[in-house]
């Protein structure tokens, strides 16, 4: 899938939040990074169709979208996503979680939604755990369950927005282990995300954003070993010194 950003600018009252963003590429894999402020949340969620830029446009596979609300929805339709704060309800166990999404937005019948989520549970490990509630849960399986949900819709974009910030370390390397299979099934991914590691290795290409605006693009490796811009070299000196 190929996506393409026209000068995307986007103000919250006097805060300009980004100006002018131009990219494009085939997606693959994308990892949005860079320091916190820059815009990366609210870019990932006009890419999803969740906030309307204030000008430009965007495009996928060619087809322009418009960004009214009407057609917004059907483009959501097509977009999984996955949030730092998982999303999950609190009073439905994990089993629902999946599958109610499948009933009530696409029209799934109740037999064929729970065969989609019990294969996804097998799938992750957390078959076990598919009758427990989210409070029962660790903080890794509960964002598994929010990957599977995501997943099970079978979208054709996969938009994750720092999915594994409030994870403690061994959490962490299960969604993203779960994230790189899911990206080896040859599903279009665009993550924002502090975990370099990540970003570097299981991303095919990086965007820099800093001060509300694209510095950097390109090829996760040759940013990571040749950074071009100054910002990058500082940004990435400054995490990869206590990551390497």
């Amino acid at each position: 899938m190929k996506i393409e950003l026209r000068n995307i600018c986007k103000d919250f009252k006097d805060k300009v939040v980004l100006k002018d963003i131009c990219f494009q590429d085939d997606i693959n894999s994308i990892a949005i990074i860079g320091p916190s402020g820059g815009g990366k949340s609210t870019l990932l969620r006009i890419m999803g169709g969740l906030i309307v830029p204030d000008s430009g446009e965007m495009y996928l596979d060619g087809d322009k979208i418009n960004f009214d609300e009407k057609s917004l929805q059907i483009y959501r339709r097509n977009i999984g996503f996955v949030f730092q704060s998982k999303g999950l309800f609190e009073h439905l166990t994990a089993l629902e979680n999946v599958t109610l999404p499948l009933i009530y937005t696409f029209g799934v019948n109740k037999v064929q939604s729970v065969e989609i989520a019990d294969k996804l549970f097998a799938r992750f490990g957390l078959s076990k755990e598919k009758n427990k509630y989210p409070f029962q849960l660790s903080g890794g399986q509960q964002q598994r369950i929010a990957l599977a949900r995501a997943v099970a819709i079978k979208p054709k974009l996969l938009l994750l927005d720092e999915p594994t910030s409030a994870l403690d370390p061994e959490y962490t390397s299960e969604v993203l282990d779960m994230l790189k299979e899911l990206q080896g099934d040859g599903l279009d991914t665009i993550i924002v995300t502090h975990e370099m590691g990540f970003a570097k290795n299981a991303c095919e290409k990086v965007i820099f954003l800093g001060d509300n605006k694209i510095i950097e693009s390109g090829k996760s490796t040759e940013i990571f070993k040749n950074p071009k811009s100054k910002e990058v070299k500082t940004f990435l000196n400054k995490i990869l010194e206590w990551n390497a």
